[in-house]
């Protein structure tokens, strides 16, 4: 698709919608709009205009005119992806939604509140705990993520094993399409099965689809009591084999249970200064379990502990007051970011596989590793099979060479995972960066149905194009 640039006319018409505060084009403003969390060097793109706009109308006639002229446009929430989602890879126009940020209702009596889609996920949470409700749908960085950008990248976390992801509590959805228009989906109904599910198929779609104006989400009680249970095994095989006896042998389904190897242990508690017993591991299990009765909890953090201790698990070690749980949860929490500090070019991957299938994948990601001379730290959500296997540089490889090897890494990971009826991206969405290796992960008819999906919603294809997958 060959696009029309953002012309000084183009400008004037923008500023004519939102006004010149809401219209950016100096090239120092928004170079921040040209990436998102993923290296910028390799993967960023500047827009050639950036507009905050305050309401759904706005966009609406943003939409229409970048439609009618043939510009790109690419939506954009916090920012904090990891697949590429909201770079401006054609340039034209970004929408930010940084300024729709108003909670617009909180219905108790429905357990449903309504937000725009620039709103903190993290203060969701913090404004309802005192009723206790939450918002069970979060991701691990939710004080960072918009929950617009949740939405469109249905997004999940360490709780999903029991609670689910983003898709399990949108109601209801407001967006405006391609062509300009604001429509209404769903609403503060628990079922709806009028028509096609057009909510369902907009959640996960990557800003491709169109831009979410309005959010209702399901509130749900808070659970009164949690327990976490950091348990320490010699190695990854013995740690990842108990995933599935947890789910499987004691009728209990915990809320997490975080899978973290050695290497990646290491490497956050010296990022942090912390001195947990690590040395003695070769991989550790982060299990939580919550509940509305002590007793249970404790019964059930029991359970699981005994039937770790008799499979093979070195020691468990008991956390059942906030300080303790702040504490080995910020280890799990803060593996990214240690690796930022000690190897700034690396890929953080997500790939998920059936749980019965986790210790299948370990031994093929050794084999990378070996073949490629690069690390590949593995932590994650093991409790949904789940995990961020990272592939890190090797400080001698030069950056062409570690372009080549990321590249060859990735498809043999990715196919390691395929191979055992798994796919390439749990959480994190495929966007610019994985959208070369979808055919690893959809057959041909699959792909040529979202094609059409996307032509009949999009047939100009301006919406976030170049993510996902390639309309030619």
């Amino acid at each position: 698709m060959k696009y029309n640039p953002v012309t000084n006319k183009i400008i004037a018409k923008l500023v004519k919608i939102v006004d010149s505060k809401n219209v950016l084009t100096d090239k120092e403003k928004i170079e921040a709009y040209s990436h998102d969390e993923m290296p910028r060097e390799q993967y960023a793109h500047m827009p050639e205009a950036v507009v905050t706009p305050e309401t759904a109308e706005e966009i609406a006639e943003i939409v229409k005119l970048a439609n009618k002229e043939l510009i790109p446009v690419t939506p954009r929430g916090a920012g904090s992806g990891l697949s590429g989602g909201a770079i401006p890879v054609f340039g034209g126009i970004v929408i930010s939604v940084e300024k729709m940020n108003k909670i617009l209702e909180i219905d108790y009596e429905n357990m449903v509140m309504v937000l725009e889609p620039g709103v903190v996920t993290n203060d969701v949470n913090e404004l309802i705990a005192e009723r206790n409700l939450f918002y069970a749908g979060y991701p691990m960085s939710l004080e960072t993520c918009f929950i617009g950008g949740n939405v469109a990248e249905n997004a999940g976390g360490g709780k999903a094993i029991k609670y689910g992801v983003t898709g399990r509590y949108i109601l209801g959805l407001e967006i405006v399409t391609p062509a300009g228009e604001i429509i209404q989906l769903g609403g503060k109904l628990v079922k709806d099965v009028v028509g096609y599910n057009i909510k369902q198929l907009i959640v996960g779609s990557e800003g491709t689809l169109g831009i979410v104006t309005k959010v209702i989400v399901k509130l749900s009680p808070l659970p009164k009591y949690k327990v976490d249970l950091l348990v320490l095994f010699k190695d990854v095989k013995s740690a990842i084999s108990m995933v599935p006896q947890i789910l499987t042998k004691t009728g209990i389904t915990p809320t997490s249970i975080e899978f973290m190897d050695k290497l990646s242990v290491q490497t956050s508690c010296r990022y942090l200064n912390e001195h947990l017993p690590y040395q003695k591991a070769g991989a550790m299990l982060l299990i939580e379990v919550d509940g509305n009765r002590e007793d249970h909890v404790s019964d059930d953090a029991e359970t699981i502990g005994e039937l770790c201790l008799k499979n093979g698990a070195i020691e468990v070690y008991v956390a059942d007051n906030y300080t303790t749980q702040e504490r080995i949860w910020s280890v799990r929490r803060n593996i990214a970011e240690a690796f930022k500090v000690v190897s700034p070019h690396q890929s953080l991957e997500d790939i998920v596989v059936p749980i019965a299938y986790i210790p299948d994948l370990m031994p093929e990601l050794a084999l990378i590793s070996k073949k490629y001379d690069i690390q590949i730290p593995c932590y994650g959500h093991a409790g949904d099979g789940n995990l961020h296997a990272t592939l890190v540089k090797n400080p001698r490889s030069t950056m062409k060479e570690w372009y080549e090897i990321e590249a060859k890494s990735l498809k043999e990971l990715y196919e390691s995972a395929r191979e055992l009826g798994g796919t390439i991206s749990g959480e994190h969405g495929i966007g610019s960066k994985r959208k070369d290796f979808m055919e690893i992960a959809v057959s041909k008819n699959e792909l040529d149905l979202m094609r059409r999906i996307k032509k009949a919603f999009d047939p100009n294809d301006i919406m976030n194009p170049g993510k996902i997958f390639d309309m030619e």
